[in-house]
């Protein structure tokens, strides 16, 4: 797994990383608080912040990073109490220290994978849910399939368009499959959001 880690560390944290980056076979950048955070790399994977480095100032800088996974590292002595979701405690061996960063940055990727954001809904395509303020509804696979690819697509589709990329019938097949499927999510929909908007419907088709 190719993962670049952006570092927030005090010096000595940073030399002993740098140390031993060979052996956890992970690309390194350490940020200088001396410096302006600008702009961030998209392809960093995760963040590692040192608790020796944690103040309010310092928080402010960390905490301007956006959709990323943060994992406080930390010792019994360098405990500050402040919330992370991802802590790893030292002393820890250089194995095992490689095997959580890792696990951590798959685990938010599949999460990350698994949702998407649509309006003011979050449609969890693991779960099968379509959520809105703390209440979803249950969904069935297809209907997953129906929400991503008119929300991906950007446009309005074609009854046509939907039975070939979702169930893929020919151009002449029967499109009362698509109707019935659309039928039943919007009805789901209003009856637990009590909102006809979510899919409209046009003269070319369907859209989100």
């Amino acid at each position: 797994m190719d993962s670049k880690l952006l570092i927030f560390g005090s010096k000595n944290f940073n030399n002993s990383i740098n140390e031993v980056k060979e052996r956890l076979n992970l690309s390194l950048i350490f940020y200088d608080f001396s410096n302006k955070l600008t702009r961030i790399d998209p392809s960093i994977s995760a963040i590692i912040v040192d608790a020796n480095v944690l103040n309010k100032e310092n928080l402010v800088i960390i905490n301007k990073v956006k959709n990323k996974p943060f994992i406080l590292i930390e010792t019994e002595i360098s405990k500050k109490g402040y919330a992370f979701d991802h802590k790893i405690q030292l002393p820890i061996t250089f194995v095992d220290l490689k095997n959580k960063i890792i696990n951590i940055i798959t685990s938010f990727e599949f999460s990350i994978n698994s949702t998407l954001k649509i309006k003011q809904y979050t449609l969890n395509k693991n779960e099968k849910k379509l959520i809105k303020d703390n209440t979803y509804i249950s969904i069935t696979e297809r209907e997953v399939q129906l929400i991503e690819l008119l929300f991906n697509e950007k446009k309005s589709l074609t009854k046509n368009y939907i039975l070939q990329k979702i169930w893929n019938y020919s151009h002449d097949a029967d499109t009362h499959t698509v109707e019935t499927h659309i039928y039943r999510l919007r009805k789901k929909i209003y009856n637990k959001f009590n909102d006809e908007k979510f899919i409209l419907n046009f003269d070319k088709g369907y859209i989100i």
